[in-house]
């Protein structure tokens, strides 16, 4: 359960909370402590439930659920504070505590005489406390600026009451301090994307995994790994503080699965192209695509060992990431110039391959081996020559080979079976009579 604000853009508050809850496969209730007028830019105004009506959301959702744990939020004022916490001790619910103060995009949250009920009130229920480094340094009334410091206002604040101490390292290198008697360090790194609604998020991970039985330590270091990647995932609406993306995982989750299918697909449908086997050059062939906003090896699919000729054509392995690097690094590449260009896969070279290429309206570039630079990669030069020399993105790139090297044509796509689909249009015409 979450004791919390709502914000009316969607990227902090309750709605964080929920969606993390319902990413992390748990059942999320709510109890609305005060609806704010928020987007991007900061809060405009907020106004504070009454009391009464936030103990009966919670004595509604106390009388039907099974609540595991639950986490506070928005506290905005002494009567909340008192209420709240009558109703946790009453109950006798663990609780995360997160002392939110200030919205990410902008807007005071917490009155200022509200701080020491909180404390006295609140954190003495609570399994943990979250605050961040500006939390903190209000809380003890000191000026947090590294571990050291971070270190002294953990000890203070588990000296107020709290059972455990988590001062998250947004703003400190990125490590999270954790005390609970003992201190333990959970390491990160600073990361571009959106932070709306991380502290939010974080917190309610935290009470998620906490919920599902892991121990604290373990429960921390979760929960930095999740919201870390809803950093990462941002989403980019509106004109201030891009709110975190809950989702973020699981859409890349579901975007690799599509790939894998995407180009196992890809692979049925070449083995049942009458004639593709004679476009199988002597190193094998493959194909791949990779996932939008690829940046490695591992993030383009591909079939382990290739696609060869055996009684038709056979793929030696199965299709999962990481398994070429030749195919990745012309995806790679292309991708550069049009983050769209996703799928590849290499056949062999003959004029009349490239006479059916042109015949089929397939754009062509080339690029020749005897003016590959040393030192360099020949995928990544010769894909970046060729498509700079053509001045678009083409259909087809080939090289006529070199001593040792095997002359080569390579086909570009949206996705594999895209791809795919061109080599069956070029063994249509090749075999057709």
């Amino acid at each position: 359960m979450t004791i919390a604000g709502s914000d009316s853009g969607g990227g902090a508050g309750i709605q964080a909370d929920l969606k993390t809850f319902s990413a992390l496969g748990v059942h999320g209730t709510c109890a609305i402590t005060a609806i704010t007028a928020q987007n991007t830019l900061g809060v405009q105004d907020s106004y504070d439930l009454p009391a009464e009506i936030i103990a009966s959301q919670i004595e509604a959702i106390l009388s039907d659920f099974d609540v595991a744990y639950a986490k506070t939020g928005m506290l905005s004022s002494l009567e909340i504070i008192k209420t709240v916490a009558r109703e946790v001790k009453k109950h006798k619910i663990p609780l995360v505590v997160d002392p939110v103060m200030v919205a990410e995009a902008g807007g005071t949250l917490l009155k200022d005489d509200a701080v020491s009920v909180l404390v006295e009130r609140l954190f003495p229920l609570s399994t943990v406390v979250t605050p961040n480094v500006f939390e903190a340094g209000v809380l003890t009334d000191m000026k947090i600026t590294d571990k050291k410091s971070a270190k002294k206002a953990a000890v203070e604040i588990h000296n107020r009451g709290a059972r455990a101490v988590i001062i998250t390292g947004g703003h400190l290198d990125a490590v999270d301090v954790l005390y609970d008697g003992e201190f333990h360090f959970i390491e990160g790194k600073l990361i571009a994307g959106g932070t709306h609604g991380a502290g939010c998020t974080y917190s309610a991970a935290l009470t998620a995994y906490l919920a599902n039985g892991l121990a604290l330590k373990n429960a921390a270091i979760k929960a930095k790994e999740f919201v870390t990647a809803a950093i990462a995932g941002g989403v980019r609406v509106g004109h201030g503080s891009n709110p975190v993306n809950q989702l973020a995982s699981l859409s890349k989750d579901a975007e690799r699965y599509h790939v894998l299918m995407d180009v196992r697909g890809a692979v049925s449908m070449l083995k049942n192209c009458r004639g593709f086997s004679e476009l199988i050059p002597e190193v094998g062939t493959n194909i791949g695509m990779a996932v939008h906003g690829a940046s490695m090896k591992d993030d383009v699919a591909a079939v382990s060992g290739r696609i060869v000729r055996a009684d038709g054509a056979r793929a030696v392995g199965d299709v999962d990431f990481g398994a070429s690097n030749h195919i990745a690094r012309v995806i790679l590449t292309a991708m550069r110039f049009d983050e769209k260009m996703v799928g590849a896969m290499n056949v062999k070279y003959s004029q009349d391959i490239l006479s059916v290429c042109k015949k089929l309206g397939f754009s062509i570039a080339s690029f020749d081996r005897g003016d590959e630079p040393t030192g360099v990669s020949t995928m990544d030069w010769g894909v970046e020559e060729a498509i700079q020399k053509s001045g678009r993105m083409p259909d087809v790139i080939y090289d006529v080979g070199a001593t040792g090297k095997e002359p080569m044509v390579r086909l570009l796509g949206k996705s594999a079976r895209e791809v795919a689909e061109k080599a069956v249009r070029i063994c249509e015409v090749l075999f057709s009579k």
